[in-house]
């Protein structure tokens, strides 16, 4: 059960992630619907791909794809007045798609019986592979990959999952709140790894 919500609430949250970044970039219908799909099943692509199963899998899921795409239609004909705060409403998708995905991520690699190594990887490429593909279609540096704390938190998810200490749904409920609020409050408050500069000769 736990798995099927996290899968609905991720592919909902960064399917509406990757049509507020089209929409910005000023992308037509076609690139909303484009970006959007990408953002929610991109992760779970490259997941599937680094842990041996076929991407095919994905095709399997037509209801999660039409999930996606009434999400990505009713976020388009919203009132203006009512998305015009696109970058807040971004970052709240975006962390709610990222914890989201990455406890499926885990929960997926843990089903597989994976080393918890690999359960971390899983939680991260889950969690943030589908926004990586979506902000360099939008020809953007990708979140992960800025000194902003994104993919830690995912990794955290997977840690604690693949550690198996608490597997209920409660915990799992409870974590992808807890993991939620930690990148919300990474943004808000401008949180940041430690970064090192290289002068250019």
């Amino acid at each position: 059960m736990a798995w099927e919500v996290f899968s609905i609430i991720g592919t909902i949250a960064f399917a509406i992630s990757g049509a507020i970044i089209a929409m910005e970039e000023e992308y037509d219908l076609f690139g909303v619907y484009i970006l959007g799909i990408v953002t929610a099943f991109g992760g779970g692509a490259i997941r599937n791909l680094l842990i041996g199963l076929p991407v095919t899998t994905l095709w399997g899921q037509d209801m999660m794809f039409q999930i996606a795409l009434a999400a990505i239609t009713i976020f388009f004909i919203f009132p203006h007045h009512l998305i015009q705060h696109w970058h807040r409403w971004g970052n709240f998708t975006d962390a709610i798609g990222l914890s989201a995905f990455a406890i499926q991520g885990a929960l997926y690699a843990v089903k597989l019986d994976m080393p918890i190594s690999a359960v971390i990887v899983a939680a991260v490429l889950t969690g943030s592979g589908g926004g990586i593909v979506r902000d360099l279609l939008a020809r953007r540096k990708p979140l992960v990959l800025r000194d902003e704390i994104y993919g830690v938190w995912a990794a955290l998810a997977g840690l604690l999952i693949g550690l198996e200490v608490l597997t209920c749904d409660l915990f799992l409920y409870g974590l992808f709140g807890v993991i939620t609020v930690l990148r919300i409050l990474s943004y808000m408050k401008k949180w940041r790894l430690p970064l090192r500069k290289l002068n250019r000769a």
